[in-house]
């Protein structure tokens, strides 16, 4: 699906307070703490779309710091939009595309990963630009702790088991696994919906969700 470009998206996004600039991402390594002002664990969310919920994650958890990331301007916007009505000191955005973020996180410094309702690009020749892929889990190893925890959601059934098969190709533990999220009582506890979720769901389509972790060698 095409985005449609929204004028002058990229100029708000470089006045904003809110968003480490491009020209800074390199220099964030090793140093969330001292961007955030504290020693509170870093849970990231990679591909936030309009920002909905890390939004919501970072109101109900002001205990921990949370960065978003997406890679498109004019939907970087929106979530923009939401922090100028309801500020919050523990979240921070990034513009950039995914596959740098070993540049932006040192080694063992994220504590939590969220992938929502990832793009699914169907396309066997596209299959490792999905940020479920094991090309993609290769990178998540190195930035998250040895107790951290991976966590995915989608709609889509076919990327779900795709996203499920390389798992055990990188390495990676499964924790938890469900494909009807809504009807699993214990992955439900806590649980905040994207807009995505809440459109699907509503539809009556079921949600698959799994939390993962990686062993350390």
């Amino acid at each position: 699906m095409r985005l449609r470009n929204i004028t002058g998206s990229r100029e708000v996004i470089a006045a904003s307070p809110y968003v480490i600039q491009e020209t800074l991402q390199s220099q964030c390594a090793g140093v969330w703490k001292e961007i955030f002002g504290n020693t509170r664990p870093i849970h990231i969310e990679i591909g936030m779309g309009k920002g909905k919920f890390i939004h919501t994650m970072a109101r109900e958890h002001p205990d921990i710091n949370y960065v978003g990331i997406e890679k498109y301007s004019s939907v970087l916007l929106r979530a923009i939009q939401k922090m100028e009505q309801e500020t919050l000191p523990n979240l921070r955005f990034l513009r950039m595309d995914a596959e740098n973020i070993i540049n932006v996180f040192a080694a063992g410094e994220v504590d939590r990963i969220y992938l929502n309702f990832s793009d699914p690009w169907p396309k066997d020749r596209h299959a490792k630009r999905r940020l479920p892929s094991k090309e993609f889990l290769a990178r998540y190893h190195v930035i998250l702790k040895s107790e951290g925890r991976l966590e995915f959601k989608t709609d889509n059934r076919d990327l779900f088991d795709f996203a499920l098969e390389e798992l055990a190709l990188a390495g990676w533990c499964k924790e938890a696994v469900t494909y009807d999220l809504h009807g699993d009582e214990v992955l439900m506890c806590g649980n905040v919906m994207t807009e995505y979720e809440e459109k699907f769901s509503g539809m009556g389509k079921p949600i698959c969700k799994y939390v993962v972790y990686h062993e350390k060698s």
